[in-house]
């Protein structure tokens, strides 16, 4: 957890007047018992109105001071611990931006959001109330028992009988509740990854009429969660009513012993005495309670950073994971005129903890202004293949090149600076239609962004919106149709004016007319680009100048559709499972 504080860099002004005002108001707070003691003393028990007044106009300037210390202390705190957090969540972002899919794979989508929230949040409550309690704890402990001890030496030797007692309190509960922290985190991203796939998948629990099934998964998942952290609070909880517990006893036996003494001395010859007594208790009452909060707050404490602790390891592992994708050291400076020929040699590949490849000597060259298609059944690999080229995932074996460079000594702005890709899955960010297509082009003018949904053939019912180009997109696009989302996807990479463009089964929500529409623009004005189409019909490739037709993760067959007919069995096995049912529509 200590590599982390080098966050705090930025905010070290803050941290040391944090610390200073709480130095001045521990020490007010030490000053206020002993003006209590002088004006019982001195004042009320001579009706010495007077002096009364004076040392009361003391403290209220004293509690002023107090008051302002403590609020500018939080202040400075607060700014600290929240300053912190931000950098943090940044460090994380920015760490979490360079991981490949398979990284994310590693921790899982549901932790990262679980370790980017709630295990920072449990760094910067230990930051915000360690600050507090960084010099609290020793000026009370240490103050006050020197105080304590000035007050009355015999009756100060119990604070050395209390304080043990708490401590041991403390250690007994840590030891019970610490372990539990690991399993809080990890049952807190279960129940993330819940939500988030009944999120995603709402409509196929509704299709499916399995509302009650989840219910149940998220309320038993809830209730574990809930029930954990119940047990958690409560062992925790112990700790006040035991230290008020010892706190009032121990006031009850001061206030005994204190009687005795008073009832022993002779009320002629020891009257000064008497009255000195009656104050000194009352503010050693105070110190003893100032003590036994001190010690308080560090078993609170001393429970708080080992929670932090795991929360900082889970933070680490993100941080240190090294990416199973890296990026060259010095990259090989390919020209900005990208020809856009992509060979795959030998290229084998295998998801990380599978029994074995998806792909299997994968080798085919896609030549630049010619349309390469890849298709194949389900599960053969088509979508891993081409998730390949803009290095999703690195390759197990073999190469991949463009233009006659290993995609794996080209930096990452380069490589995808030559490369459209658009998804199985539309997803559209929040925002107006023009600010996705912006995500292809940052500097894209409205003739340009037209020139782009013209050709993904999008432009005909964004016209008809309210605000056209700038009407809203919801979150995932949700207030669009699949088709819809689908275009605009395919926009967004258009106006990037790439030299390879990578459709993976982009046109499957598209209707016929559309998708033939949609590829005779794309062969009419990117006809200097390199395409390859992932498809599941094969009436969106039978045009294509090359199909390669996978096979349980090799390459059964390559060639035009013409050729593959008459050679290929998996392929013409594919076109007569579908002419007939596209003759039918």
């Amino acid at each position: 957890m200590l590599r982390l504080f080098k966050l705090l860099k930025p905010y070290k002004s803050f941290v040391i007047i944090t610390v200073i005002l709480a130095l001045v108001h521990n020490g007010l707070q030490l000053v206020l018992p002993l003006l209590m003691s002088l004006m019982i003393n001195d004042g009320i028990t001579e009706g010495n109105l007077d002096y009364v007044l004076e040392i009361g106009v003391v403290m209220l300037l004293v509690s002023a001071l107090n008051v302002a210390a403590s609020i500018l202390s939080s202040y400075c705190s607060s700014k600290v611990s929240a300053g912190f957090s931000m950098l943090l969540r940044r460090e994380v972002f920015l760490k979490v931006e360079s991981f490949s899919q398979s990284d994310i794979d590693k921790i899982g989508v549901s932790s990262l959001i679980t370790r980017t929230t709630n295990d920072i949040r449990q760094i910067q409550d230990m930051i915000l109330q360690g600050l507090r309690s960084i010099i609290t704890v020793p000026v009370m402990l240490i103050g006050g028992s020197v105080m304590a001890f000035i007050m009355d030496p015999g009756l100060s030797t119990i604070i050395f009988v209390i304080i043990p007692v708490i401590c041991i309190i403390a250690v007994i509960v840590a030891k019970k509740v610490i372990p539990m922290f690991d399993r809080i985190q990890k049952r807190t991203d279960r129940l993330n990854q819940l939500v988030r796939e009944k999120l995603g998948g709402i409509r196929v629990i509704r299709a499916f009429n399995r509302s009650d099934y989840e219910d149940g998964r998220f309320s038993a998942q809830n209730l574990e969660l809930t029930g954990m952290t119940l047990k958690i609070n409560r062992i925790m909880a112990l700790l006040i009513p035991i230290a008020t517990m010892l706190l009032f006893g121990v006031i009850i036996i001061l206030v005994y012993a204190g009687s005795v003494q008073i009832n022993a001395m002779d009320a002629l010859l020891q009257a000064k005495e008497i009255e000195d007594t009656v104050g000194d208790l009352q503010a050693f009452i105070l110190y003893l309670f100032l003590i036994i909060l001190a010690v308080s707050l560090a078993a609170a404490m001393f429970i708080m950073i080992p929670r932090a602790n795991i929360s900082a390891k889970r933070i680490n592992e993100v941080l240190d994971l090294v990416p199973d994708i890296k990026m060259p050291e010095t990259p090989v400076l390919s020209d900005d005129s990208c020809a856009g020929v992509v060979e795959f040699r030998d290229v084998c590949f295998g998801y990380p903890g599978a029994e074995s490849p998806v792909l299997n000597n994968i080798s085919f060259t896609a030549q630049a202004g010619k349309t390469t298609a890849i298709i194949g059944g389900t599960g053969s690999g088509k979508s891993s293949l081409v998730n390949l080229i803009p290095r999703f995932y690195d390759v197990s074996f073999g190469k991949i090149l463009i233009d006659g460079v290993d995609i794996r000594d080209l930096s990452r702005e380069d490589l995808t600076s030559k490369i459209g890709f658009i998804p199985q899955q539309a997803f559209l960010f929040s925002g107006t239609i023009a600010d996705n297509l912006s995500y292809g082009k940052e500097d894209a003018t409205e003739d340009e962004m037209w020139r782009a949904l013209r050709i993904s053939q999008a432009d005909d019912f964004v016209r008809e919106l309210p605000n056209g180009l700038y009407d809203m997109v919801s979150q995932s696009g949700t207030n669009l149709s699949g088709g819809q989302k689908q275009r605009i996807a395919i926009a967004r990479a258009i106006i990037k004016r790439a030299g390879i463009f990578v459709f993976d089964d982009s046109f499957s929500a598209l209707d016929f007319t559309t998708d033939a529409a949609l590829r005779a623009a794309l062969k009419r004005e990117i006809s200097g680009a390199t395409v390859i189409i992932v498809a599941q019909r094969v009436g969106t490739i039978m045009n294509a100048d090359k199909i390669i037709v996978l096979d349980d993760g090799h390459i059964a067959a390559q060639g035009t559709h013409s050729e593959l007919v008459k050679t290929c069995e998996v392929y013409r096995e594919i076109v007569e499972s579908q002419l007939e049912k596209e003759a039918l529509a």
